[in-house]
């Protein structure tokens, strides 16, 4: 019998029955206090009167008032790039330990976020909640004993004067607990590994030496990785290496996309458990397993609001307009798509995170996201977000019995009118023209602003087929290999023109 782990799974079980959850409203104004009395002698807490705010007798709604929105690049142009120049106290208290290089997929360069020690903090506690969520789902005792491969950004951090700089993934695993490191695969060497190639390569070497119960990270890295251990080690599926491995836990995308091609690497179904960190903080764990959905972290360090996803509330880069109204967590309505605003204990305030995110249970205050706020595409009026894109590629999986984990596209001009270019990752046999007819017809079905922008100003669909390794080799030509780096769903004319040369090149 799997002493050690059912001890531990009892410790989980017993944990939930003590700690118990935070009102939701309750919470966030208390978090929303601490972050304001914390910073009110900042540079930018005097700049905004923090002092005043908290007088106020509606905190959350003086805040509201004072504190303009901040996507990344506002807020490193106007505070942030002073802490490159040496400065201390800019948005939050001293000066940051490490900082989180994220090429995202939305900016041109890389962004630099501040990480304190704080987040550090709040980080870990979020991965407790995410362990202690558990105990809800049916696991037996000897799970707790196996090993988690976490399969990350590299751990061997760029030091930059009295600062740190890595993916927040890498930065997380290198402060990992020094009694998890036994559990923690592929372990501190091949993890500082920078060349994703190579680190993949001695995963796939070690395989056999490891018990694998769980698995962690972007589902389409994973994928390439748990292709390489099959392929190295002349596999079926990774079950034949891996027999006990019985969880997976997604994070920052949505799953749903990849679903049926990572299935196709098991042997047997797996219990997939969302996750939701950022290079911003760690912000919601799914804690149950009747839901696909993500439980906000309300008591962590993180303020949330919430703006209406809508056309006009929407810049052409993706950022917010300064009138754009805002509600807080105790007005959200369910199935609504809503643009997320953090304010963190890493000094960033009111902040545009770009993710759009809906509530599938306002009392529980669970949340998916549903995509991008780059990625909304309505250069005529399609209105078109990403998770009706991915609603319509998964039906064409299921329509035609294929696999599509990847794909983009774009509105471009043939002959001067505007047509929606999709490029799908498939190695299905059916037609292009088979599935352009179908998904331009989901696309009708689901948004009534596309099927109106199709009998107007959108004149025609076109779909072209790829394999889908020329993703991943775009990623890696323009940013890098692995890590936190995800595909743009969707590309303005400039960067598809670029795309489509890639692929040209790839194909010839």
């Amino acid at each position: 019998m799997p002493i050690v782990g059912s001890l531990i799974k009892s410790l989980i079980d017993l944990r939930d029955t003590i700690v118990s959850e935070p009102e939701a409203k309750e919470a966030q104004q208390e978090v929303l206090t601490k972050l304001l009395k914390k910073a009110k002698d900042t540079q930018f807490g005097k700049h905004y009167d923090f002092e005043s705010i908290l007088k106020a007798d509606d905190i959350q709604k003086a805040f509201a008032e004072k504190v303009p929105y901040f996507d990344y690049n506002k807020l490193n142009e106007e505070w942030w790039h002073k802490l490159h120049d040496g400065e201390g106290d800019v948005t939050w208290p001293g000066r940051p330990p490490y900082f989180a290089v994220s090429s995202g997929t939305t900016g041109k360069s890389s962004k630099r976020i501040p990480v304190t020690d704080e987040m550090l903090e709040s980080i870990r506690k979020a991965g407790i909640k995410q362990v202690s969520a558990l105990s809800n789902f049916d696991l037996p005792p000897d799970f707790f004993e196996k090993e988690i491969m976490m399969l990350g950004s590299s751990t061997d951090l760029e030091k930059e004067g009295d600062h740190e700089e890595g993916e927040i993934s890498g930065i997380s695993a290198s402060n990992i607990p020094f009694w998890f490191r036994g559990y923690y695969k592929p372990g501190e060497e091949i993890s500082k590994i920078e060349e994703w190639d190579e680190r993949v390569q001695r995963i796939a070497e070690n395989a056999k030496n490891w018990d694998i119960g769980a698995l962690s990270g972007i589902p389409s890295w994973l994928e390439l990785m748990m292709k390489k251990v099959i392929e190295y080690n002349n596999l079926d599926n990774i079950h034949d290496i891996w027999p006990n491995l019985q969880v997976y836990a997604s994070g920052g995308v949505a799953f749903e996309p990849y679903e049926k091609s990572f299935n196709a690497l098991l042997a047997r179904p797996i219990t997939v458990i969302d996750t939701y960190l950022a290079s911003e903080g760690f912000l919601a764990v799914q804690a149950r397993p009747d839901t696909n959905a993500m439980k906000l972290i309300l008591d962590n360090g993180i303020y949330f609001e919430f703006v209406p996803f809508k056309a006009e509330y929407i810049n052409q880069d993706g950022s917010i307009v300064d009138d754009a109204p805002v509600i807080s967590l105790d007005e959200v309505e369910e199935e609504k798509d809503y643009v997320l605003l953090i304010s963190t204990v890493s000094g960033a305030w009111r902040y545009l995170i770009g993710d759009t995110i809906k509530f599938t249970d306002v009392k529980r205050k669970e949340i998916r996201i549903t995509g991008r706020t780059k990625f909304f595409l309505n250069v005529v009026g399609s209105q078109l977000s990403v998770n009706k894109m991915n609603d319509a590629v998964q039906e064409l999986e299921e329509k035609f019995d294929i696999k599509i984990p990847e794909f983009t596209l774009a509105a471009v001009r043939i002959d001067g009118e505007f047509h929606h270019h999709w490029y799908l990752g498939t190695e299905g046999e059916t037609s292009e023209e088979e599935l352009k007819e179908a998904l331009d017809e989901s696309l009708k079905n689901a948004n009534k602003n596309y099927k109106v922008a199709r009998s107007k100003a959108l004149k025609g669909v076109k779909v072209t087929k790829i394999h889908p390794d020329i993703f991943p080799e775009w990623s890696a030509a323009n940013k890098k290999k692995g890590g936190q780096v995800k595909m743009e769903k969707v590309m303005d004319e400039e960067k598809f023109a670029k795309w489509e040369k890639f692929v040209s090149e790839k194909n010839a």
